[in-house]
């Protein structure tokens, strides 16, 4: 078994499926963990620990349900699982890389299920929002998502190819957690990851072609001051090598993660310089 769906270790991984039984709005706390099943809960929560093990399908495609900087997300195999540390910086608005009353326009490039999007819209109420994606099974999830949390008037979203179908648009933020899998690294991934969109994680041979074309038509879609951020993940030791003279920050996280980087539009106009 691996996990790597918004989980570590098989006690958290139990918990969530166990959460989703007992109906819970939010993480499973100590009281309802503790408390005795009733008969058809102890059937339903063996049934999906089995379906956990024979089908190793990650716990919240088996739920249909995560969540995303505090966010009730739905989810399954149209779009990656919601994971990344991203979120955290979104809870924090950004801070201190941008001033958040100043924030107008937002693109989360390669949205997927529309976590980041939303999560962007949701802790920038009074910022407008785009979402894109290469896939339209993705962009019918998002949709759903956001539905489901009224921020249909605030958030658009598009099918393009990065930034193809933006036509000169301008953001004060531009965010993505694109895909960053190289060949040799998505031979061997566990089976729990075969079961999300291989469009959403494999990218070239080394995993760098997303990110490339990120960092050279980026500057063009920030407004003055305007920051890009990009999860990569373990091809961050390869970025750097790669391109040993652009500044990136690279970003620590309190609840874990890496591998996301930040640089402001000047820093990308030099690049492309």
């Amino acid at each position: 078994m691996f996990f790597g769906h918004g989980t570590d270790n098989a006690w958290d991984d139990a918990a969530a499926l166990l959460a989703y039984v007992l109906h819970r709005d939010g993480p499973l706390d100590d009281r309802s963990a503790a408390r005795v099943l009733k008969p058809r809960e102890e059937a339903a929560f063996a049934a999906l620990i089995e379906l956990r093990i024979s089908t190793r399908q990650p716990a919240v495609y088996l739920t249909g349900v995560t969540w995303f900087a505090g966010l009730p997300l739905r989810t399954d195999a149209r779009a990656l699982i919601p994971r990344s540390p991203i979120a955290e910086l979104i809870e924090r608005q950004f801070r201190p890389w941008v001033d958040p009353a100043r924030v107008k326009r937002i693109l989360d490039l390669g949205t997927g299920g529309g976590c980041i999007a939303l999560a962007c819209a949701h802790y920038f109420p009074s910022a407008r929002v785009d979402g894109t994606d290469i896939s339209p099974e993705a962009l019918e999830l998002a949709r759903e998502n956001r539905k489901a949390l009224g921020l249909s008037r605030r958030v658009r979203l598009l099918e393009s190819d990065h930034f193809s179908a933006l036509k000169g648009r301008r953001y004060d933020i531009i965010v993505s957690n694109p895909p960053y899998v190289g060949e040799r690294e998505m031979r061997a991934l566990p089976p729990e990851y075969r079961h999300e969109p291989r469009l959403a994680l494999a990218s070239g041979k080394q995993g760098l072609d997303s990110v490339r074309v990120i960092l050279e038509q980026a500057a063009r879609h920030l407004t003055p001051g305007g920051i890009l951020v990009v999860e990569v993940g373990n091809t961050e030791t390869l970025l750097r090598r790669r391109w040993p003279r652009v500044p990136f920050t690279w970003l620590e996280f309190e609840r874990g993660g890496g591998g996301v980087f930040v640089l402001t539009r000047e820093q990308l106009q030099r690049h492309v310089r």
